[in-house]
């Protein structure tokens, strides 16, 4: 095929070098019918077929191919034929072709008869629409290679995103997530689009209408915004937070995020969305920030208190005070085994409540048949029965923590002291970390043991001495007031205590 510079040279020795088209035809070893058409046109054309391409074994089959074309549009939409199934029917049929053919047919058939899909530009007012999504990505969270959902959520109109990670995607996280978000953005958007996620969807209706989870109906209530779900399969309805999901994914998590919690991930998160305030939109001349100012005077104002981000569960704590959720077994004090018990799933921490008051708080779990063992629920039994200290699971898991002083305390003690007596009073000792940080008490272990002082009372001793020490006084500064410098400082006059003395 001959380029834009044959054309040109061409028409240049014709029209500017007045040669004839037999001497342009001898000069450059071009057809008669290749000039004539260089003179008529500044460029070549497009490629033509001048006669159709014979389609081959692919021929007699194609009308069998549009037959099942049509047969698969009345299908349900993931029923439908795939290029591989119309391939395998026409196998059945006879056909012993190729099966790339079958696909290039089909392809070509849909660009015909499918036009591209149209869509409407769209403008929000301030504050009053959001959208949320649900995206994932691989992080290296404390030395592994993890996957973990994160949650976005979008300001139509300032188009200011949020974004934070979690472990999944269930409910207690997607509630928790969408508080986080209205803080982040300081209220609550007056209407809220999403995708038929289940969290939050219990029955698709006709059209937009859809049967609510009752929890998240709860939720929505409490906040007082409203919902709005997309057609099924129809990801453009929400198609801005569907776009900040690739753009965090790209951006916030890549290169891959090496953090040691689900709390230090998400506040690398929060500073990624805060530092992506201050770009600028194309299309838009204030920046986003200016934009998320105006987003925020618009929301609607948040409660006083938030609402509680979990899941609850009766359970009932077993013989070894524990309660069971999601198969993971959390303790409580040993005074509620076999009791009946409320238990609350937080997103990262688990919460075991009797008669509306909390007795036991742990780190959420998320792995599976483990023991979490608080071991301050377990001292007062011990004390009953010093005998199990060596062998009790929570006290070996938190010995591994330990410092050395410990040991060595424990070992003063039950040397010292008659069989059981000794390791009686350590736990006395533990016990002191239920009013204590456990940082005052390993100091005040730790200053014990140094001083001798093997037993309650020394380590009370050092307890108290640590809570009534006071800071060191620093001398002031007074290198920048010199007329202060000799305050305080004169020699003092010790003849006035002679003539004190003379008067006796």
């Amino acid at each position: 095929m001959k380029k834009v510079e044959d054309y040109e040279r061409i028409r240049k020795a014709y029209h500017i070098e007045g040669l004839s088209i037999r001497e342009i035809s001898r000069k450059y070893k071009h057809g008669r019918r290749l000039i004539h058409k260089a003179l008529e046109n500044a460029a070549p054309g497009p490629y033509q077929i001048i006669q159709p391409r014979n389609d081959g074994i692919l021929g007699s089959y194609q009308e069998r191919i549009l037959e099942l074309l049509e047969v698969s549009k009345k299908l349900p939409r993931k029923q439908r034929y795939t290029g591989h199934k119309v391939y395998t029917i026409l196998e059945t049929e006879g056909y012993i072709g190729c099966e790339g053919s079958v696909h290039n047919f089909i392809c070509r058939t849909k660009k015909k008869t499918e036009g591209g899909k149209a869509y409407l530009p769209l403008e929000f007012d301030a504050g009053q629409d959001a959208q949320v999504d649900w995206g994932e990505a691989v992080v290296i969270l404390g030395g592994v290679e993890v996957t973990v959902q994160f949650f976005v959520m979008r300001l139509n109109y300032s188009r200011v995103r949020f974004v934070k990670a979690y472990p999944f995607q269930k409910q207690e996280a997607f509630l928790e997530a969408h508080e986080s978000g209205f803080h982040f953005n300081g209220g609550v958007p007056h209407r809220i689009t999403y995708d038929n996620l289940k969290t939050a969807v219990f029955k698709i209706l006709e059209g937009h209408n859809r049967q609510e989870q009752e929890t998240f109906k709860t939720f929505r209530s409490y906040y007082l915004f409203d919902s709005r779900y997309c057609t099924p399969a129809q990801g453009h309805e929400k198609g801005g937070v569907e776009s900040d999901v690739g753009y965090a994914q790209r951006n916030f998590f890549s290169p891959l995020l090496q953090v040691n919690s689900y709390e230090e991930l998400n506040q690398r998160l929060l500073e990624c969305c805060l530092n992506d305030v201050d770009r600028h939109i194309r299309g838009q001349e204030e920046p986003a920030a200016e934009l998320w100012k105006l987003d925020k005077t618009h929301l609607l104002p948040l409660p006083k208190q938030d609402y509680p981000a979990c899941v609850t569960r009766p359970v009932k704590a077993n013989p070894y005070s524990q309660a069971v959720f999601e198969t993971n077994r959390y303790s409580v004090p040993h005074t509620y085994a076999g009791r009946q018990l409320v238990l609350r799933a937080y997103p990262f921490k688990i919460e075991i409540l009797s008669l509306e008051s909390v007795i036991a708080t742990h780190p959420r779990c998320f792995g599976r048949e483990q023991d979490i063992f608080d071991p301050m629920h377990y001292l007062s039994l011990l004390e009953q029965r010093p005998g199990a200290f060596e062998h009790a699971i929570p006290v070996r898991q938190w010995r591994k923590k330990w410092p050395a002083s410990y040991e060595r305390l424990l070992r003063s003690l039950q040397e010292n002291k008659p069989e059981g007596q000794g390791v009686r009073e350590f736990i006395s000792i533990l016990k002191l970390h239920q009013s204590h940080s456990s940082g005052m008490i390993e100091r005040a272990v730790d200053a014990a043991v140094s001083s001798g002082m093997m037993g309650l009372d020394g380590v009370m001793y050092q307890l108290q001495r640590l809570a009534m020490s006071a800071p060191p006084i620093v001398p002031l500064d007074l290198s920048k007031l010199p007329q202060l410098a000799n305050v305080g400082c004169q020699p003092v006059n010790l003849n006035i205590y002679e003539q004190l003395v003379g008067m006796r």
